[in-house]
């Protein structure tokens, strides 16, 4: 399965980059975070999967610049 085209639920997203749900809805309003699809029916929503990849190698390679400059 090609996963830039799977969607995950909220409980996955939470899980993969360690943070609260409370954390996760105020990066999306102050733009830190992709924002979630709004699936058929209304009320569902998902992440891309590859999204969510993405934001994690970015936090990754900030956390990196972030170490190497304090030493």
């Amino acid at each position: 399965m090609n996963t830039s085209l799977k969607l995950i639920k909220l409980k996955d997203v939470l899980a993969l980059c360690a943070i609260s749900k409370t954390t996760l809805y105020r990066l999306i309003n102050s733009e830190k975070f992709p924002r979630p699809l709004q699936l058929p029916g209304g009320r569902a929503v998902a992440w891309r999967y590859r999204d969510i990849e993405e934001w994690i190698e970015k936090l990754e390679a900030t956390s990196i610049i972030g170490e190497k400059s304090c030493r």
